[in-house]
């Protein structure tokens, strides 16, 4: 089964990056959030109401599968009290702040090995993931030098659309130009990228959750992923080199 798959599409939190708290490189997000936007209150005050409306956005989010662009969710969601020129300007650093505000975003050690030999096992990578932000997986790409190995890195922040809908997932076959049928989408939600992956046509679905994560929230028995893997490396066990046909 696995030499008819050709493409591999990758989550990227907690799939192949993970948060690592850090107080002072929080603490400093906080407070150029108070600086960039002129807020008068303090930074743990200002974040407190931001993380109100920004709970109200997720829950717009969650319900319509819709992503706001950074614009969008900074003077419609986050800062609508606050005038739109002066904030519309700084919607993609201040997205990057409030990520920030919950810790580094590093990747997990075996990302770039894993990444490297599936291409040159002859896979097509691609990215789907929901995310506010624009700029900051193709900057992590770039600065790791993986650029090069993902065909397309499809985002619900510029798509418009959020897993698990399955448009999403199709945008992203269609622009690495392969068939849903013979793609494979790695997560690490269960509910939501199996959904996803199987609304979508995709061929397998695959789930990375570290074993105590995996024994707190199980997959549900009704829907569960093709495979579990606890490490992204553990994907070179699943996909041998390809085997390439004459219609490739």
């Amino acid at each position: 089964m696995n030499h008819d798959i050709e493409a591999i599409f990758l989550d990227v939190g907690n799939t192949l990056r993970v948060v690592v708290k850090d107080e002072a490189f929080q603490a400093h997000a906080r407070r150029e959030l108070v600086a960039l936007t002129g807020a008068t209150e303090s930074p743990d005050a200002f974040c407190a109401r931001l993380e109100t409306r920004y709970k109200i956005y997720r829950q717009w989010a969650f319900e319509t599968l819709m992503e706001a662009g950074e614009r969008e969710l900074w003077t419609r969601f986050m800062l609508p009290d606050f005038p739109p020129d002066r904030i519309a300007p700084h919607s993609g650093k201040l997205t990057r702040l409030w990520r920030d505000r919950d810790g580094r975003r590093v990747p997990c050690p075996d990302v770039t090995s894993t990444v490297i030999e599936l291409a040159q096992r002859g896979y097509t990578l691609g990215i789907i993931a929901n995310t506010i932000t624009e700029t900051e997986i193709p900057d992590w790409l770039e600065h790791d030098g993986l650029t090069k190995y993902f065909k397309t890195v499809i985002l619900s922040s510029t798509f418009g659309r959020r897993k698990p809908g399955p448009e999403i997932y199709w945008e992203a076959a269609r622009t690495a130009g392969v068939d849903p049928a013979r793609a494979v989408y790695v997560g690490d939600n269960p509910s939501r990228d199996v959904v996803g992956t199987r609304l979508a046509g995709y061929a397998m679905s695959i789930v990375l959750m570290e074993p105590a994560t995996l024994a707190k929230e199980p997959p549900a028995q009704d829907n569960p992923p093709d495979r579990i893997i606890h490490a992204c490396r553990e994907l070179l066990e699943i996909f041998p080199p390809r085997q390439r046909t004459f219609n490739e």
